[in-house]
Formats: C-alpha cells, structure tokens, sequence
C-alpha cells in the first residue's frame, strides 16, 4: 500500500521543482508564469503570493478542459506556458504538475516548499483584500493545525 508520502516521491521522479529564490529573480526579470495555486478556496483567500490563480485540486483536471462548469480558459490555453503550481508546503503541487504533465502540459513546475518556503524566502503574500501580509503573522497562518484525533496513535 502507498501512502501519501510516497505518492509524492514517486511524482518527484517526473516533476521538476523550483526553489522560491529562484522564481523571485525570474519574475522580477519579467519572465511570465501561469502561477497556479491549487490549495482551497479558504486558504487562498487567507494568504496567497501576487499574481496568483486559485484552482483547488479537487476540480484541476476539469479546470485544464473545456465544457466544464469548472473551466479556466488560461489553463486550457495554456499548454505550452511556463507554469509554476503552487501549495502551502509544496506536496499537493508535485502531485498537481504530474497530473498536468499526463494531460499534456509540457512547461509544469512545483514550487519546491510552496507558500511557506516563499514567505520563509521573505517574499510578499496578500490577504484577500490585496494587502501585504507581515512575515510573521503569515507564519501563524500557515502553520498545521492538526487536531488530537489527527495525530498518529502511539
């Protein structure tokens, strides 16, 4: 039996990752990315990088489709882009580029610790209205919040 963990090791072996630094200097070099976030609605809303488009993981696959209620017409078009998928810590997003790559995306990239290594890097994260989020408040926002029940049992 796989678990999650394994999942993303074996994806690792097809998808190519991006430090934050490294995607800092090419933005602000004006290279264009479809910068892909892929975590849910409420995460995005509470802490998201500049430039960012939201589609959760749950719809990408139709999202990278026509004729689907879920339907980003960037993505469908943008096969041949340069695309950096984006998550809090960087695991659903290696799973997101292999999925993309099987669909045919043939520029895809993880950003390599995701959300929490681009504030780690000291780079700016937005609320949902727009603003600056301080590093540390940012922090606290993305910081687990495991429950006891969620824990693994000694």
């Amino acid at each position: 039996m796989k678990r999650y963990k394994d999942l993303v090791d074996d994806a690792l072996t097809r998808v190519k990752e991006i430090q934050p630094w490294d995607l800092s200097k090419q933005l602000a070099a004006g290279r264009q990315y479809i910068l892909l976030d892929v975590r849910e609605p409420c995460e995005f809303d509470t802490l998201r990088m500049p430039g960012t488009i939201n589609v959760p993981r749950g719809v990408l696959e139709q999202s990278c489709e026509w004729d689907f209620d879920e339907t980003v017409p960037e993505l469908v078009n943008g096969r041949d882009r340069e695309i950096v998928v984006i998550c809090r810590s960087g695991y659903r997003s290696v799973l997101v580029a292999d999925v993309m790559q099987q669909m045919g995306f043939s520029r895809v990239a993880s950003l390599k610790s995701g959300v929490r290594g681009w504030n780690d890097f000291d780079q700016p994260l937005l609320d949902v209205s727009g603003s600056v989020v301080d590093g540390d408040a940012a922090d606290e926002l993305l910081m687990p919040r495991l429950r006891p029940e969620q824990r693994q049992p000694k």
